[in-house]
């Protein structure tokens, strides 16, 4: 068994600021009893203790040590505690019901105290015995409250439905949270998608991204404009200090350098929103995919003609432009057993059966055959021009037509080289399908494209680049994966399949992508 000493040398790190769980002195004695250490129960998880002493913090095995001190657990009576707060969109019923389905499948029963409709805690137990696992406090705010409470040292999980700002990382980085950035402090529970909506009776089908700011800013403000009837135009949204609302205005408003009118009504919930468009043919409203209720989704559309509808496919592909990954925060400290396990099954078939149940969008990877694609091949037999030749356009097809795109693409932050959140998940996601041998026998091709600014030559260039790039981080990621047993390639086509026009910058970022073939 190991000595105090041993285990010391072994888990003894830094955590920066926390709140004390206990706040009470004990002192840890090694089991052969030659080693002794005292300090402030910072907390327990039944597994690890975790204490402020003359060492600094230290995380100790309990396995290899007995405890003394009025603040010592009780070993036999321990009940895991952890804390999920942050976005009401996600914790009213999406975890709640993964929740549930987490400790059925684990063998325990569910009872849930409510304190009110945002604040209420699920307590798990064995069904065999009745005694208590765990208890999970939901605080449900908004993902600017969750962060802040992390922040703050008192939360163990954050709903988010943006990803954290430079400025928000920076802190969590500085107090000790670790990097927030970082595919191991988050992880994508699910997907939505930010979708304009209107009244059923409204003639407008689609509408371009520019005229959705400019609509929404104030500059255009009759349906005439915009092909609809002679009628006003009423306008509805979602609460200002939401994670979705923040989306809205920095991918639609501040890409065309617009600001919100001030005629603007927001709702307290997206319900609310869908409600009141529903009702007038001449209102128009933002948003979730998951909360369309009976109005009618408006698709995307470019100036060159190309247009999105938010469908399940194009959310998982990020091929629609405002696709919203539902996110899940962690602090870079210990978590209780349970809450480990818990953020395991988030991972599992089951989990992502139950997204898709409650009406959001799971990650669930899915093949697209070619017969399934003519749109985008068409597009880009429209769109090819001087620098793409026919014979460019035959290649790239004659490449792809044996093989299916997967649902698992990715993209590229604005402006840098570094994958979003979402496309950072799906490393995650691939690298684990190949350990599993999901592709043994086949081959992986990452395709890489690019938008068409520049020469097509240095635009193929850059593609194979983030290609290489993309499968280079997928490698590192499978540590498990037996190479022999599968075919990872590149192909590059640069701008010859753009997904949506080159003269906005939101189109030439839906355009820079890699995608991910297998045949």
């Amino acid at each position: 068994m190991k000595t105090l000493r041993a285990a010391v040398l072994a888990a003894l790190f830094t955590i920066g600021m926390l709140a004390p769980a206990l706040g009470q002195d004990v002192t840890l004695t090694s089991r052969d009893g030659t080693v002794s250490v005292s300090g402030t129960l910072l907390s327990f998880d039944g597994e690890f203790f975790r204490l402020d002493s003359t060492y600094g913090v230290l995380t100790l095995d309990g396995t290899g040590v007995t405890c003394a001190g009025i603040g010592c657990p009780n070993l036999e009576s321990y009940v895991a505690e952890f804390s999920i707060v942050g976005a009401r969109s996600m914790g009213v019923v999406l975890l709640p019901t993964l929740v549930e389905m987490f400790a059925e499948q684990s063998g325990m029963r569910v009872k849930q105290i409510v304190q009110d409709d945002a604040n209420y805690t699920y307590v798990l137990r064995l069904a065999e015995t009745g005694k208590d696992v765990a208890r999970i406090a939901f605080r449900l705010s908004n993902t600017d409250g969750g962060i802040a409470e992390m922040l703050n040292g008192e939360a163990d999980m954050v709903l988010a439905t943006r990803e954290i700002t430079a400025s928000e990382a920076k802190t969590a980085y500085k107090s000790g949270f670790g990097d927030m950035k970082r595919a191991a402090r988050s992880r994508i529970v699910g997907l939505d998608g930010l979708v304009p909506v209107v009244a059923q009776s409204n003639p407008v089908e689609m509408i371009s991204l520019e005229n959705l700011a400019r609509i929404f800013a104030g500059d255009i403000t009759n349906w005439q404009d915009i092909g609809g009837p002679d009628a006003p135009i009423f306008l509805h949204h979602l609460p200002v200090d939401t994670g979705l609302a923040q989306r809205f205005e920095t991918n639609v408003m501040r890409s065309e350098n617009r600001n919100l009118a001030a005629s603007v009504k927001r709702h307290a919930t997206a319900v609310e929103v869908v409600d009141a468009v529903a009702r007038d043919p001449f209102s128009i409203g933002i948003t979730r995919f998951s909360e369309v209720g009976n109005a009618k989704m408006l698709a995307l559309r470019g100036s060159c003609g190309m247009a999105f509808m938010a469908t399940r496919r194009a959310l998982k592909t990020e091929d629609y432009p405002l696709a919203t990954p539902l996110l899940l925060y962690t602090p870079a400290r210990r978590l209780p057993k349970a809450a480990r396990e818990f953020l395991m099954f988030l991972r599992s078939p089951a989990a992502q059966r139950a997204v898709r149940h409650v009406g959001f969008v799971d990650q669930e990877v899915t093949k697209i055959g070619i017969e399934d694609q003519g749109k985008r091949f068409a597009n880009a037999i429209a769109a090819a021009g001087d620098e793409v030749k026919l014979a460019d356009l035959q290649s790239m097809i004659d490449t792809l037509r044996p093989a299916s795109r997967l649902t698992v693409t990715f993209r590229f932050n604005a402006g840098s080289s570094s994958l979003d959140a979402q496309s950072r998940a799906n490393v995650v996601l691939l690298s684990r399908l190949l350990e599993a041998g999901i592709f043994d026998g086949r081959e992986l091709m990452f395709v890489g494209f690019s938008d068409g600014d520049g020469p097509a030559t240095g635009n193929r260039t850059i593609s194979k680049r983030r290609a290489k790039a993309v499968r280079a981080a997928v490698k590192l990621a499978a540590t498990t994966m037996k190479p022999e047993r599968v075919k990872l390639s590149t192909k590059a086509f640069g701008e010859a399949l753009p997904m949506a026009c080159d003269d906005t910058e939101w189109g030439r970022q839906v355009n820079r992508r890699v995608e991910v073939w297998v045949k």
